[in-house]
């Protein structure tokens, strides 16, 4: 397998999820793609089976916050302070929950390798039955819940993830937390208060980010070093750069 891997810096949402999917239009049956990216400006998206019928528009358009479809499922997420991360990778014989768990162990490992505090992360083990939790008002954001496998530290949700076969691609990106502006999504939601309350108590239950663990900023260039390192490790993966820009591959030396 080829690995190749890019960091597309700061877009807008629809950048972002076009790139994505550009990606696992174009991709060959041989490789796989590691990308980095955040937004610019601030930006909700929403799972492929939502609608923006729960949104504040007046809000959203008043901040200045940008809005997105995701090509793959889950939920609401504003995306803010954190790095975004996505893999496109072949199908072939791979069960696609596998490489779900298997990309969050890389994750897992390359977080380690940022900070030695973080060596105590796990995968979530146990499943949401999301048929009812879809019934809920806090079902409106990702945030509220840990899937099966899905990255926490003591018991909090730290990693956000999504995954949708496209053809012979799995597409998987997902949100490493670095601050606590994503709780800030229940002020363009259009709940009754009584459930807006329920969705901040539940976020500051059951999510956290490395600021909080860490205590101090996160190192952005470092984090995505350290990401990466973890993907080398767990897929014993040698990179590739792909310069986006310019269409060119070069060793990553």
């Amino acid at each position: 397998m080829i690995w190749k891997f890019t960091d597309t810096g700061f877009n807008n949402g629809s950048f972002n999820m076009e790139f994505d999917l550009l990606f696992a239009k174009n991709l060959k049956p041989d490789e796989a793609i590691l990308r980095f990216y955040r937004w610019k400006p601030f930006c909700i998206s929403l799972g492929s089976n939502q609608t923006e019928d729960a949104l504040r528009e007046d809000k959203i358009s008043y901040d200045g916050i940008d809005v997105v479809k995701r090509p793959t499922g889950g939920r609401a997420i504003l995306h803010a302070d954190e790095l975004t991360y996505s893999v496109v990778y072949p199908v072939k014989d791979i069960s696609i929950r596998n490489l779900y768990r298997d990309i969050n162990l890389a994750i897992t490992k390359g977080l380690s390798h940022f900070d030695n505090h973080l060596r105590s992360l796990e995968l979530e083990h146990n499943e949401t039955h999301f048929p009812s939790f879809y019934k809920k008002d806090k079902s409106a954001i990702c945030f509220a819940v840990s899937s099966k496998n899905e990255i926490n530290y003591e018991g909090k949700k730290l990693v956000g993830s999504a995954q949708r076969k496209l053809g012979d691609v799995v597409l998987q990106h997902g949100s490493i937390l670095c601050g606590n502006y994503h709780k800030r999504i229940t002020e363009y939601l259009s709940l009754h208060d009584e459930s807006l309350r329920e969705i901040k108590k539940e976020m500051n239950e059951t999510t956290t980010d490395l600021k909080e663990i860490l205590n101090k900023p996160v190192e952005f260039d470092r984090l995505t070093a350290s990401i990466k390192k973890g993907f080398e490790d767990h897929f014993k993966a040698e990179f590739l750069y792909f310069n986006y820009e310019d269409n060119l591959i070069f060793s990553n030396g």
